[in-house]
């Protein structure tokens, strides 16, 4: 059982062989206080649970694979979750994180903007973004609007210049640029992979934040 820190740069699931997966997104600023390690310790790594839980982690770990049913799953991960949580002390900037983030995942996108409406300075609004979300808020953002993107080109026809205004972006060559450096594609070859069209699979994978 592993946790896959937030990242920088899309991760396009390939997992042969696995015969069942159960997968847990936490939403951004949560993942803190549940696995016990600032959120930033955790960008661009894979790591197994029991590293950061111990015991604890082993001994889920050993349920989950002992569970003959889904359900059973579920409860059991919900068990271990719900005992995390009250066992944890969530600090403030950790709820200071997810309140940027909803304002980030609207209309605002100035970091100097949201941190005036939050009434701290934008420099402590960047250290307990990155420590809780584990990047920082300007590329929390570039995230946020590149699945805009993503989720109108899966759902429409590929006007790529139409959805790059409607996304936020300047220009068709913004929307391309940051394509190319977050998921390593131009916009065609990313959607002509299989489950992008559907609005599935590899559509997830524009997730660099994964906490």
């Amino acid at each position: 059982m592993c946790v896959a820190g937030p990242r920088t740069q899309a991760l396009f699931k390939n997992a042969p062989g696995v015969v069942r997966a159960v997968i847990i997104q936490f939403k951004p600023g949560w993942s803190a206080p549940l696995l016990g390690v600032a959120a930033n310790t955790l960008t661009d790594q894979i790591v197994p649970l029991e590293d950061l839980w111990g015991r604890s982690g082993s001994d889920l770990c050993f349920e989950l694979l002992s569970a003959r049913r889904l359900p059973e799953v579920f409860d059991r991960l919900s068990h271990a979750l719900a005992l995390r949580a009250h066992q944890t002390f969530e600090p403030a900037s950790a709820r200071l994180a997810r309140r940027a983030v909803r304002l980030l995942e609207g209309d605002e996108v100035r970091v100097e903007s949201v941190a005036k409406q939050l009434g701290v300075t934008a420099r402590h609004l960047r250290r307990a973004f990155t420590e809780n979300v584990g990047i920082g808020p300007k590329d929390f953002a570039r995230t946020v609007r590149l699945q805009r993107a993503v989720r109108m080109a899966a759902a429409s026809k590929k006007d790529w210049g139409r959805i790059a205004a409607d996304a936020g972006y300047y220009d068709q060559a913004h929307l391309i640029a940051d394509f190319r450096e977050l998921v390593g594609l131009t916009p065609g070859a990313f959607l002509k992979r299989p489950g992008v069209r559907s609005g599935s699979g590899d559509a997830e994978a524009v997730q660099p934040v994964l906490d």
